[in-house]
């Protein structure tokens, strides 16, 4: 993959109004260094997906998640992101797991043919209304019958930065919740009444608000929802 930043990659300046599908450019930055910190419960999640389910984490990163799954005795768990850099550090630094570049397109994956899904700060990173409907379509199409979705992705915040960079943002004609950082990244904190309608075609099973670093290390509110395919 390794294209240049381009006019829809939030990694080249794109003016405000254009999102990208894929912001391939930004995250092959930073790969090195950056850390996600988005707890996942495995506790919770082995009471709703056997060890022996066939379970996706899209938007690995670096495959934390991934080998956590692992480590506790999933021997089906795959990656999937967009990032070649974020991807290439996963392999160095858990060898043997199977994390993949996901290029352009439709999951590289058959109808129905995954168990489990882990979304995990991956919403927040696709600002734009129809992106995210795409990526939720294509983990619906991928999940099998009452198969398990398990998103993590952050809510409006309350705190004073976050009002004020939201009000600022809105005031050059982004999306409340939607905001551009100093680097030239842009972002999305969502509604609540957003989610539910994103994720309709879901049964909620249980939902947790927990604390969380963000990628930049703000303290932050993150929703915690696991849900089963209607």
């Amino acid at each position: 993959m390794n294209q240049p930043s381009g006019p829809d990659d939030p990694g080249s300046g794109a003016p405000p109004g254009t999102w990208p599908d894929r912001p391939t450019g930004y995250w092959n930055g930073r790969a090195g260094s950056v850390s996600f910190t988005h707890p996942l419960s495995l506790e919770v999640f082995g009471r709703l997906v056997p060890r022996q389910a066939r379970v996706l984490d899209l938007g690995c990163g670096y495959g934390r998640c991934v080998n956590q799954l692992s480590n506790a005795g999933y021997g089906r768990v795959r990656g999937l992101d967009v990032s070649t850099e974020l991807v290439a550090r996963g392999r160095r630094e858990f060898p043997g797991l199977a994390l993949d570049v996901w290029e352009s397109g439709p999951l590289p994956l058959a109808d129905g043919s995954v168990d489990a899904v882990i979304l995990f700060a991956v919403l927040t990173c696709v600002p734009e209304d129809g992106a995210q409907r795409r990526l939720v379509g294509e983990i619906r199409r991928v999940l099998a019958p009452g198969g398990v979705l398990h998103v993590s992705d952050y809510p409006l915040q309350e705190d004073e930065r976050n009002r004020a960079r939201y009000a600022e943002n809105e005031a050059q004609g982004l999306p409340r919740g939607v905001f551009r950082l100093p680097d030239g990244g842009m972002f999305r904190h969502h509604e609540r009444g957003w989610i539910e309608d994103l994720l309709a075609g879901f049964a909620m099973v249980s939902e947790r608000l927990v604390n969380v670093k963000t990628f930049k290390g703000h303290d932050a509110r993150a929703f915690q929802m696991f849900l089963r395919k209607v």
